[in-house]
């Protein structure tokens, strides 16, 4: 680092954009069923940011669903964000019917379709994987006091932008270091 001083904003930013890594890499190390890794996970700032939020008031006014807009508005107030998704296409091989077939194959074999937010069927297993990579990061940013806060809707707008192309399934975690939460206080 070249600046020998930093002021609040700038730390703040950088200890976020830090935090953000270490959520993305507890994601990742997160147990995942049958060891099989179908995460995946990026880090968004700036202008992507902000393309998400805009995209995210577009659906509100379509959809006439005002949390999109006032998610739309803690996204924007962010300084970075957390996509993590799943690839639920794929099959364990259990056999247990959850995603709404007899067995895997039945389930492999069924047209996967893009619902209005993501696609599907998915495999239950899979939707569990991401739900605990999505409790590992937020345990993590809990940990280091980085506000934040689970949003489906946030996922809604990437997947339908394509930022995680392979993902069938996005959850977005936005992130805020300011003197009372943005997520909860509003």
């Amino acid at each position: 680092m070249s600046k020998s001083q930093l002021d609040d904003t700038e730390a703040e930013t950088e200890a976020i954009f830090t935090a953000a890594k270490l959520m993305l890499l507890s994601a990742r190390t997160a147990p995942k069923t049958s060891g099989k890794d179908d995460i995946h996970t990026k880090i968004i700032t700036g202008k992507q940011k902000n393309q998400i939020a805009k995209k995210m008031e577009a659906i509100a006014k379509e959809r006439k669903i005002p949390g999109f807009k006032r998610d739309a508005q803690n996204l924007k107030d962010s300084q970075a964000l957390l996509l993590i998704g799943v690839t639920g296409t794929k099959s364990l091989g259990l056999n247990c019917g959850a995603c709404g077939y007899s067995t895997c194959v039945e389930f492999e074999k069924a047209q996967k379709k893009l619902g209005n937010d993501f696609r599907g069927p998915n495999c239950v297993f899979k939707l569990l994987d991401l739900g605990i990579a999505l409790g590992s990061s937020v345990k993590t940013a809990a940990t280091l006091n980085v506000d934040n806060r689970i949003m489906y809707r946030v996922g809604t707008a990437a997947k339908m932008l394509k930022l995680l192309p392979e993902a069938t399934v996005i959850m977005g975690i936005p992130l805020s270091a300011k003197g009372k939460s943005i997520y909860f206080d509003r």
